[in-house]
């Protein structure tokens, strides 16, 4: 492993952390709040712990795969920690554990939160506390890449981990450029949804913080009922509609801008995005209409939301769905492990996996029909080699094994049942709400320390893709030789 390449990288992160505070610096300066000097000294400690690390000079300047996983590994927990302070320090979360849970809430995307009222919270610190959210969208590491290019050799190691999705790839030969490209269409999507949203009759800063949560598919709201506080039909639709546009491969819209837009609706792992989406928003809306909402119309328009809401990983809510028959939770459950398409902001085991799991499936049983066949499981018409399905399945029972290992640790605290799996299914998914007490309309307030340290930790683990943070714990990755 090359050492000093990584502390000069986490050290450039670091940097560019200090440097991501500044815009909530500026809005808690001009609200005149009392988070001005939490700003302050966390920009002023960050920026100097960062620049220490960047003075290391390396002899060997190249990035090896193990050093691109420690790089992301450490640099997901660094930030999280050091994204915590403005939270302790103005005494908005007095907690440290507390803070770093809702830090790592907010970079991972999840938008679990331990707050019992976020309204009193002053603007910087709500400013930031969503802001998280956008940068930990599309990734930090992969911004670091885009407007940095002292990394330069071996990058595509940390895109490649940092990425959620099985193969992320370079939609240029560059990777800096892939990555300006990726961060072009997410500012411009951005944009277009503030817009969109003050148009509907939300202010700037209301529109500005709800758009980070949608687009980073992160979910904070800055209201107690969530986007369910503005009771607007026009809001809801629109924020509707881009946690969708975000919960799909963002590589697609790049085609689509290059005028493939053929290619969006022949990829089979949109088409089964739309899809499982599309059934689960008329199945819900039948389920719950007549008995929590007067109209079809009505039902539609809350099962939309919450559907897109969940599958993305968001996490906003327009109604307490906790509150749903057991067949639409149940549903709503099921979308926490599926969650968005590879290469999006959207976390939990992507649809791109489940398809090909099923494809594994369907080969392997008719494998037992006619042995003597070859069948080869194929992606948008191309063959997928077996090292990427052993990959994939590796990665599904890795899954499964650390939820339930998650769920038996959260299970001490003596919580109900859906309260106890559903916050590791929304945790590691980062998804955000959960069920029973952390629902829509709760909070992870009441966990014990043990366990808001292992969801922190699981929301990291979730959004890294599992094997950087799993990598750490073995001796042997450890070790000088460069692979």
């Amino acid at each position: 492993m090359n050492y000093a390449m990584v502390l000069k990288n986490l050290g450039i992160l670091l940097i560019c952390e200090a440097i991501a505070m500044v815009p909530s610096l500026i809005v808690a300066i001009g609200y005149r709040g009392n988070d001005v000097m939490s700003f302050v000294y966390t920009i002023a400690l960050t920026g100097i712990l960062g620049s220490l690390a960047l003075l290391i000079k390396p002899k060997n300047k190249k990035l090896y795969a193990r050093d691109g996983f420690a790089i992301t590994a450490i640099g997901w927990i660094l930030i999280s920690f050091f994204g915590a302070l403005p939270f302790a320090f103005s005494g908005s979360i007095p907690s440290l554990v507390d803070a770093f849970f809702e830090a790592s809430s907010g970079f991972t995307t999840t938008g679990s939160s331990i707050l019992r009222d976020v309204e009193i919270l002053p603007y910087g610190i709500l400013f930031w506390r969503s802001f998280t959210h956008w940068i930990g969208g599309m990734g930090v590491l992969v911004l670091t890449m885009a407007i940095l290019p002292t990394i330069g050799i071996g990058s595509v190691q940390i895109m490649k981990a940092e990425s959620p999705g099985p193969d992320p790839g370079k939609l240029v030969p560059k990777l800096r450029q892939t990555a300006k490209i990726l961060y072009g269409i997410y500012i411009v999507i951005t944009i277009m949804q503030i817009i969109l949203l003050m148009l509907a009759g939300m202010p700037l800063y209301d529109a500005a913080l709800h758009t980070f949560g949608t687009v980073g598919t992160g979910g904070f709201g800055i209201k107690n009922l969530s986007v369910g506080a503005y009771n607007n039909v026009a809001v809801d639709i629109i924020i509707t509609l881009f946690m969708f546009i975000c919960g799909a491969n963002f590589a697609l819209y790049y085609q689509v801008i290059k005028g493939n837009i053929r290619g969006l609706f022949k990829d089979e792992e949109f088409r089964l995005y739309g899809s499982i989406v599309l059934v689960s928003i008329l199945l819900i809306s039948f389920n719950i209409n007549g008995t929590f909402f007067k109209s079809f119309w009505e039902s539609l328009r809350h099962a939309a939301f919450q559907v897109s809401s969940i599958i993305t990983t968001t996490g906003y809510s327009t109604t307490d769905f906790n509150l749903w028959p057991g067949f639409s939770k149940t549903i709503l459950l099921l979308l926490m492990f599926i969650g968005g398409c590879a290469g999006s902001t959207a976390g939990a085991i992507k649809n791109v996996r489940i398809l090909l799991l099923f494809k594994i499936m369907k080969r392997d049983l008719m494998r037992i029909i006619h042995p003597r066949a070859v069948y080869t499981v194929k992606f948008n018409g191309k063959a997928v080699n077996e090292k990427t399905l052993s990959e994939i399945l590796t990665y599904f029972c890795m899954y499964m094994f650390l939820y339930v290992l998650a769920v038996l640790v959260v299970s001490l605290d003596g919580f109900d049942m859906a309260t106890t799996i559903s916050s590791v299914a929304a945790t590691l998914g980062n998804i955000g709400p959960g069920l029973g007490l952390v629902g829509p309309m709760g909070n992870y307030a009441d966990l014990s320390v043990l366990s808001k340290i292992v969801l922190s930790f699981g929301m990291i683990i979730g959004r890294i893709e599992i094997y950087p943070i799993l990598l750490l714990l073995i001796p042997t990755f450890w070790s000088k030789a460069n692979v």
